[in-house]
């Protein structure tokens, strides 16, 4: 029976957390094949498109794809590291013939991850809402 390469459910949350909105978390997890994580990819060329087609607009709509897909890396990376050891190894080490154990460094990842991605997403509404009903007259 051929093994498969055994998936570390600790490193995927910290991808997600650190890199997901790049994607490198789902190439990680399901190879250079995965369409969600060429989507995560593609947030960064989008930044540029928005810089170049709108020069004069708020740098908040620049980066608004580059942000959301971080704020999707860290719900991503929250749905990871909560997952329960046999459900992420019948999920993503089913042929790999070892099992997972979490322990406190996952615990320290998620709670980082829960006070990152919510405070970036209430900054991004904040700033949202201040575009749009003032205009930007506070920031």
């Amino acid at each position: 029976m051929l093994r498969s390469r055994h998936k570390n459910k600790t490193l995927a949350t910290l991808l997600a957390a650190l890199l997901g909105g790049l994607g490198v978390h789902r190439f990680y997890l399901h190879g250079l094949q995965d369409r969600w994580g060429w989507l995560h990819a593609a947030a960064l060329p989008a930044c540029g498109l928005a810089m170049t087609s709108a020069p004069a607009a708020d740098w908040y709509f620049w980066y608004l794809p580059l942000t959301l897909s971080v704020l999707a890396g860290c719900l991503e990376a929250l749905v990871l590291g909560l997952m329960p050891d046999e459900k992420w190894d019948a999920r993503y080490n089913a042929a790999s013939g070892r099992t997972s154990v979490s322990r406190w460094p996952l615990a320290l990842i998620l709670v980082a991850t829960l006070m990152v991605g919510a405070g970036l997403l209430i900054a991004t509404m904040a700033r949202l809402f201040d575009l749009l009903y003032t205009g930007g007259a506070y920031g």
